[in-house]
């Protein structure tokens, strides 16, 4: 895990505590280390999850599927980003998403009991920790709120539309790069690739924006 730690330091769950102090939390939190390949199954629909993953290298995709395989993204975690902590919280609670590697990807298993009871001595870097679960819930909320205000617009460029706007805000600025290839932006956006591609296309002829690939550009 020693290799992995500027990254685990890097992430919200463990902001403002040392490496020194990770090392020491890593034992006690019974942290537990995997790797899988692409397009595994990291957690599948119908499982409980007791552990929170953080993702120290790779990317994972964060999905529902229904039986006939529609895929509807609704997030995406990278280095330093969780996933399943939601559920992991929820003692019993099945999941309703799968988790799929995106690319060979490397996680680390948080057990959430030994991150939600505190130690005896109720140390300062555990209280930490659990202030910095519970805004990372509080944010990962707010982005599913995002996403649904997204596929509430009528058409595909309202979505396209409330979706740049949304990264403009984020960014601060009018270019920026999005995490999704056009068939992840598509299955987020709940949209046909082919379609999505198209309204693209139009938006740029008509000098709304301007893109190669995952790049943006707004022109406002």
């Amino acid at each position: 895990m020693k290799d992995f730690l500027p990254v685990i330091r890097s992430s919200q769950l463990f902001s403002g505590i040392s490496e020194e102090e990770i090392v020491a939390m890593l034992s006690c939190l019974k942290a537990e280390k995997k790797e899988f390949q692409k397009e595994d199954f990291v957690l599948r629909t119908g499982d409980t999850a007791e552990a929170i993953g953080l993702v120290l290298s790779g990317s994972v995709l964060i999905m529902q599927e229904d039986i006939w395989g529609n895929r509807n993204i609704l997030s995406k975690a990278g280095p330093g980003q969780t996933f399943a902590a939601a559920f992991a919280c929820a003692p019993g609670s099945v999941l309703n998403v799968s988790v799929m590697a995106e690319m060979p990807v490397t996680v680390m298993f948080l057990n959430v009991k030994h991150i939600l009871t505190v130690c005896p001595s109720a140390c300062a870097r555990h209280s930490r920790i659990i202030r910095n679960l519970l805004g990372e819930l509080a944010e990962k909320n707010l982005r599913f709120s995002e996403k649904l205000t997204h596929m509430g617009q009528r058409s595909t460029r309202a979505k396209l539309m409330s979706y740049f706007s949304a990264e403009v805000q984020r960014h601060g600025k009018y270019e920026f790069d999005i995490p999704f290839s056009r068939q992840q932006l598509a299955d987020y956006l709940g949209v046909e690739r082919s379609g999505l591609s198209v309204e693209l296309g139009k938006m740029r002829k008509e000098g709304l924006l301007d893109f190669h690939k995952s790049h943006f550009i707004l022109k406002v």
